[in-house]
């Protein structure tokens, strides 16, 4: 009974260390319970279902806000929209039951630490390509100025490695395990001698961007479209006209209506906007490709109104941009335009005017080696066009900031978010909030931000450390394997 309550309050722990709680001193202790039930456990079957209770728990508990969007607007009711996100945690708590029957027997060795840590990254690593990823541990180091030093080197995985290496000396020394197995931690004093953060500064250029809290359930017509498009230009231009300033660019947020980029008034629309305001113009669009399909994009005009590039998502959303096969026949994805979305296949690194920026789109802000992509093609600044409106007044929100304030980290680049009805800010290289806007407003904001061209360990090699951790957690199953098999 006692390792299943350690599970339950490992999953507890990580459950308030994230938002909407976000006592982020949780992180270095979290998974200190689960470790020490899983050290304790000697059926490796039991260890499993250990971790999966953990899991389960660990998944209904911080992305609640999945059965919301899965019955609101992805039109499955309560009943269904339940079923389905429960299906979904029972699906991913699998990971977790992994790591707590490979943690357990790491535990038993005098190298538990560092193979834990690095157990416990090479799993978070699994997320994105196994279907889904949302909050690695690291994320909760973005208020940590110490720890968050790391994040230009290794990326995230670097913070939840240090994180597991905490949890897993406390867990250790409750078993009261020699002392010398605890002395790995006395590497993270090293912390201290990495570059510090950037300091606070305010950026040299300006952004107008327009967060319009466009309600997810409009009735599309001609009047509604017309409408739309004529409030958005007034909140566009509404600073210009007031004399506060110029600015660099013009930005729309993605947002649930049907902005076509081949859709003449449209491109009439924002050409006007760019040339009265003298500035470049990102707008989140529907896109089509060359078989018409259609794509979920982002276009820069000139300050003349010229066309410059877009950029089609790569890193579409399971449900809410296309529905996986053979669920299609029985389920609908959450967003409103007509058929499936097509995945983009390229990073843009696009000009405006003298700088290089690069725009990434929503739910891609959780793929730390795809956003280090931008940086190391020369983008100086990252703009992140979202709709979390989808998200209800949920924590995701507060969620989704948390993760694309450390891609400006990992990076060092400013990042202006961009959003329908929040959360809109600015975000300097070290990761904070320079500036931020009131959520569920029809709001325009001109936000600071700068330019850096120097890029990061991170930006130029990616998950190099994931990798490592990958590797060392396949030598140390290895040894295990063969000391088991020498009696050992």
């Amino acid at each position: 009974m006692l390792n299943w309550l350690l599970a339950v309050l490992t999953a507890a722990l990580l459950i308030f260390t994230f938002p909407k709680f976000d006592v982020i001193w949780f992180a270095p202790i979290a998974l200190t319970p689960l470790l020490i039930a899983v050290c304790r456990e000697s059926s490796a079957r039991m260890r499993f279902w250990l971790g999966y209770a953990c899991g389960v728990m660990y998944w209904f508990g911080v992305c609640y806000w999945i059965q919301f969007v899965l019955a609101v607007h992805g039109g499955m009711g309560e009943t269904v929209g339940w079923l389905v996100f429960t299906l979904f945690c029972l699906a991913k708590a699998i990971q977790m039951g992994v790591f707590a029957v490979l943690a357990g027997r790491a535990m038993r060795r005098s190298w538990a630490v560092p193979a834990v840590a690095a157990l416990w990254v090479a799993i978070e690593w699994t997320h994105g390509p196994l279907g889904f990823a949302w909050l690695d541990l690291g994320n909760a180091a973005s208020d940590m100025q110490i720890p968050m030093r790391l994040a230009p080197f290794t990326g995230v995985y670097g913070l939840s490695f240090v994180f597991v290496v905490m949890a897993a000396t406390v867990a250790l020394a409750v078993l009261r395990r020699p002392r010398v197995q605890l002395g790995w931690i006395l590497v993270l004093p090293l912390l201290y001698f990495l570059p510090a953060l950037p300091p606070e500064r305010r950026g040299e250029a300006t952004a107008i961007v327009v967060q319009p809290n466009i309600a997810e359930d409009t009735e599309w017509t001609a009047g509604t479209f017309e409408q739309t498009e004529r409030r958005l230009a007034i909140l566009t231009l509404g600073p210009i006209l007031n004399r506060q300033g110029a600015a660099d660019i013009l930005v729309w947020p993605e947002v649930p209506a049907p902005l076509y980029d081949d859709d003449p008034a449209l491109r009439q629309l924002a050409g006007n906007l760019a040339r009265e305001s003298k500035a470049s113009f990102l707008l989140g669009v529907v896109g089509h490709a060359q078989d018409r399909g259609v794509l979920n994009s982002a276009m820069l005009l000139s300050p003349t109104g010229g066309y410059v590039s877009r950029y089609d998502k790569v890193n579409l959303v399971p449900f809410g941009e296309f529905v996986p096969w053979p669920l299609g026949a029985i389920t609908k994805k959450i967003s409103t335009e007509a058929g499936d979305f097509q995945a983009g296949n390229r990073v843009v690194v696009s000009q405006a005017g003298e700088h290089k920026i690069g725009t990434f789109i929503c739910y891609e802000s959780v793929f730390p080696n795809f956003i280090r992509g931008f940086a190391r093609d020369g983008a100086e600044v990252l703009f992140n066009l979202s709709n979390d409106s989808w998200f209800g007044k949920s924590a995701a929100r507060d969620q989704h900031l948390r993760i694309v304030r450390m891609r400006a980290a990992e990076n060092r680049r400013w990042i202006v978010r961009s959003t329908n009805n929040g959360i809109t800010a600015a975000i300097d290289p070290a990761g904070r909030v320079a500036q931020a806007v009131p959520s569920y407003a029809e709001i325009t904001a001109r936000l600071n931000y700068g330019y850096v061209r120097e890029t990061t360990f991170y930006a130029r090699w990616g998950d190099w450390f994931a990798m490592l951790c990958a590797l060392i957690s396949a030598a140390a199953m290895w040894r295990h394997r063969s000391l088991l098999r020498n009696g050992s």
